[in-house]
Formats: C-alpha cells, structure tokens, sequence
C-alpha cells in the first residue's frame, strides 16, 4: 500500500510553503509517529509526522516552494527501507572507535580521553542540523558532552594526513578577526539565494509598518542598579525556590504590564474605524531564531509573577530557537518587548509589531556617570526606547508610560503595591 505525505496547511490564508529540511533519507525505513520533514511558512517552521511505517521515497528536494496539500514523499508499507542512513547510538559508536584501525578518508581516534566535568548549562553556538539533533535528543547527549568528547582526542599522524588531504574542503581554524582578513579572493562572483516565507512576510510587515503607521520613538534611561543588586541578593534563593534563573525581562515585562494600568492606550490597537481596548496584557517577545525573528506571545502577563514569567520566557525562547513554535504561540499580542542589548545595541527605534501600537525597546547596560543628589556616581544604565503609532497614542501618554516604566524599574518594590510608593500605603494617601 502507497501512502501519501501530503503538506498541511499552517493557518487560514497560507497556500504555499517551502520545505526546509528532510529529517530522513531516500529509501529509509520510517515509523508512524516520526517526524520526516520541516516546513516553513510565513508564519512558523512545523514538523510533519510520516503518518504510516514503511519505505520513504521523498519527492520533493529540500529549498522548494510547494503548494498546501500537494504531494512531497511517499511511503510503500509492504516494503523495508534501508537502515543505512540511521546512525548507532553514540555510545556505541565510542566503542567501536575504540577497536576500529584508522582509515585514510576519516581522522584517527587513537585515544579518547575522559571529557572535561563542564557546566551542563555553559551555552555553546554549534550549527547542528536537524537530523543530527534529532540524534542527540535520542541519545541524550548534549552539546557540551560533544564538544569535550572531540576536543580531547589525541591528534595523532593520521589527522594530520586526513586535514592534509581535505583542508580545501574543511573551514578554517584560523581566529575570525584572521579569516574575515583573508577571505577575500579578488573574484567579482556574486550569488542569490531565495527568501524563505517567514523572510518574506517579515519584509512585508515592515515595510507596512513604515507606510501605513505614524511612528515616533521615545527614549529613557533606567539606572539598572536596584535591580541588579535585588538580583545578586537573591539569587540563589530563586534559584533553590523556582528551579529557574531571574533575569532581566521578567522585571521589564512586569513593570510594562504595570505601567498600562495608567497607561491603557499603550494597550490598544486600531481596527478599521474603531480603536480596540483591552482587558488584557499579552505581551510578544521578539526572539532571533535561526530563520528569522519571531515574537512568541505570553497570554495573561499581567497575572503572572516574576518566576512565571521567566519560565514563560525561557519556554518561549527554547521553543523558538528549536524551531518549536506553534501558531498559536504566535497569534495575538497587545504589546512587544524586544531586547537588542543583548547583541550590544546602545540606542534603537524599534519598529512597531503590527496590530500593535507600541514596542519597548531594551539596550545593553553600561556604567556611566550620572548626577544622584549632586554628586557624581557611577552606575550601571540601560537607554530604554517606546516606538509608538501616534494615531493612538498622544505624546502625554506615551512618554508617561516610559517614565513610569522607568519609575517601576528603578523601584521595583512599587510593583508590588500598584505603582505607588509604599510608604503612601502605609499612610493611606
């Protein structure tokens, strides 16, 4: 029996699709629930599951554009596909390289030496396809385990031999300020790839962002010392209580949130005619995944905690770098938060995330001097910017809602009591 692997739609409006990548090989044997391909939209990468067991033959090369519901592979289910592109788990190979004599087309592996004790949560930037990670989920090996289990072979002849022969295909293991020096070749060659969907449409929705809206940015700055010292006290309490780290975008998160309650047009979207309100916080945060940049949605975040939001957070973010998302996790959003202080922006005009009507801005932290009761201090300060539609929000609102912003940060205690100072708590003011 011939089963047929048909593309599914992604969501209402999408016709078309490219296929980003095959999770197996021509000709392999698959099973039921295994994903075998990954799709891109213009809205998310989804998985496609082989939906019966049997011998793939994939009909469609990875890069195409095709349209929903055609026809990418096919499964016969009387068949047996090869098992030649399946590779054994890595424990098993460990020790086979043990045994195994050197052969000329591959590195020799003359002694495995026992892998460095590295943190399990050290962040390493390795390009790992998706078959291969696919492998690594499988086998529970993570990136550091893999790092250390290569870096510590002993280079022997062979290796040597085998760079000799290969160097030309092999990237460089110069440092990248030597190779970006020397990489030019002279040659006036030039070379055109396409745009994926999610490039696409992402171009467009600027692009209408700039025509069709009246942006303005705003900007503050935010001594970032109370948090950071609120941070470092505690820790390793949050840590031991939450099983999670405390960063920095739950604190502007909840204080966005915070601050919309005086500032509910910040909140509020055009629709046609009519501006929509909303009972409602969801915030969109923006997250650099490998296609593209994508802003994941936390529903209800005005009714979270700080630990919450930070495994909303991390969720989110892990998902959007696995290529995870779903739709769903996509859709909606009444504001953004984005942080390009993390690539070590100082100033940005961020560009509003359409319905929206404003997008906060967070940039690097830098000590600099500043003014504290007439004397000069250093201190940590971050430059935070509010790009704003002025269609619906007025300039009183939206610098008002950046200062209390600010206000919240450097006093995040007020989060706690609506904004105002506890000591007008205290007192009933």
């Amino acid at each position: 029996m011939i089963v047929e692997i048909k593309v599914p739609s992604p969501g209402e409006s999408i016709t078309e699709v490219q296929i980003a990548g095959w999770l197996v090989a021509n000709g392999q044997q698959v099973n039921t629930d295994e994903d075998v391909v990954e799709i891109d939209s213009d809205k998310a990468t989804l998985s496609v599951a082989a939906g019966a067991e049997g011998k793939i033959t994939i009909l469609v090369e990875e890069g195409t554009t095709v349209a929903v519901n055609s026809v990418i592979a096919t499964i016969d289910t009387e068949a047996k596909g090869t098992d030649s592109e399946k590779i054994p788990p890595l424990k098993t190979q460990r020790a086979e390289k043990a045994d195994e004599p050197a052969k000329k087309t591959s590195p020799a592996k003359e002694k495995a030496i026992e892998p460095l004790k590295t943190n399990e949560t050290t962040p390493i930037n390795l390009h790992i396809s998706p078959l291969a990670k696919k492998l690594m989920d499988v086998n529970q090996v993570t990136e550091t385990e893999l790092i250390n289990f290569y870096k510590n072979y002993r280079v022997g002849k062979k290796d040597v031999e085998f760079y000799l022969e290969n160097k030309n295909q092999a990237p460089s293991g110069k440092p990248v300020a030597q190779q970006f020096s020397n990489s030019w070749t002279g040659s006036r060659e030039g070379k055109s790839t396409n745009m994926s969907p999610l490039r696409k449409k992402l171009a467009a929705r600027l692009v209408s962002v700039k025509n069709e809206t009246a942006m303005l940015t705003t900007f503050n700055e935010v001594n970032m010392t109370p948090i950071m010292e609120l941070r470092k006290k505690y820790k390793e309490a949050f840590i031991k209580k939450h099983d999670i780290g405390l960063g920095f975008m739950s604190f502007f998160t909840k204080a966005v949130t915070e601050a919309m309650a005086f500032f509910p047009q910040v909140n509020a979207q055009i629709s046609a005619d009519q501006i929509i309100h909303f009972d409602y916080v969801d915030v969109s945060i923006a997250v650099s995944a490998p296609k593209g940049l994508v802003v994941p949605v936390i529903r209800n975040a005005e009714m979270l905690n700080l630990a919450e939001l930070e495994m909303a957070i991390k969720e989110l973010a892990t998902k959007a770098r696995d290529n995870k998302l779903s739709l769903e996790e996509m859709q909606g959003g009444t504001f953004t938060i984005t942080n390009g202080g993390v690539f070590g922006s100082m100033m940005s005009t961020p560009i509003i995330n359409p319905p929206q009507s404003a997008i906060l801005g967070m940039h690097n932290i830098v000590e600099r001097p500043i003014a504290v009761s007439g004397k000069v201090e250093i201190h940590p300060m971050m430059y935070i910017a509010l790009s704003y539609d002025h269609r619906v929000i007025d300039g009183r609102d939206s610098v008002g809602f950046l200062v209390k912003v600010k206000e919240l940060l450097e006093h995040p205690e007020r989060m706690l009591f609506g904004s105002r100072p506890p000591e007008e708590i205290l007192l009933g003011l």
